[in-house]
């Protein structure tokens, strides 16, 4: 699967937004990938967490985390398509938690599995659950990574279906003529 097939998904799913829109981060950007719409069918779910499981499957991983909601569609077909468990976190008084009797073991090898990311800071919350966790994360799993040229460090491996050039703008940088469009958080 290339860049341009996860691209054309989005476009011909009505998934790929155009406008003002506020990010997780905080950023604004003229484009936001709405996976929830790019996965409300599960033929396109089947296909693209094959292709990610596909990305990742050398990492060894025991179990998938994902943070919710983004990744939990998404996190939950890799995980079936590796064979391993699939846990989720979610959020309490603004911090990721395992909740629901969810643990992980010492050493435990796990992956984090995203639908989308701009500068990593939900996966690296998520890294660092695990690591309070005992567990070992082993790499990160993306559909779409829109830091485009924008790299960020990880300490473990980064895999993604597809890498995007997007343009993304803090507060106090938003270019005039996306200023005068009305700004919105459609959510993940």
């Amino acid at each position: 699967m290339t860049d341009q097939n996860v691209i054309d998904h989005f476009r011909d799913t009505g998934a790929l937004l155009e406008g003002h829109f506020v990010l997780r981060s905080g950023m604004h950007s003229r484009q936001f990938f709405q996976c929830a719409l790019a996965l409300q069918f599960m033929p396109d779910v089947e296909r693209l967490g094959a292709a990610l499981a596909d990305r990742v499957r050398s990492l060894d991983s025991e179990t998938v985390v994902a943070p919710a909601m983004g990744g939990l569609v998404i996190g939950q077909e890799v995980a079936r398509r590796l064979g391993t468990r699939f846990l989720f976190a979610d959020k309490i008084d603004g911090q990721l938690a395992l909740r629901r009797g969810f643990k992980i073991a010492a050493g435990e090898r796990c992956l984090v599995v995203e639908d989308v990311i701009t500068k990593g800071g939900r996966v690296r919350e998520t890294l660092e659950l695990i690591r309070s966790r005992g567990g070992q994360p082993v790499g990160v799993a993306v559909i779409v990574n829109r830091s485009g040229s924008q790299d960020f460090e990880l300490d473990v491996p980064l895999m993604q279906l597809a890498r995007v050039e997007v343009d993304n703008f803090a507060v106090d940088e938003i270019p005039a003529d996306l200023a005068h469009i009305p700004a919105v958080k459609p959510g993940s």
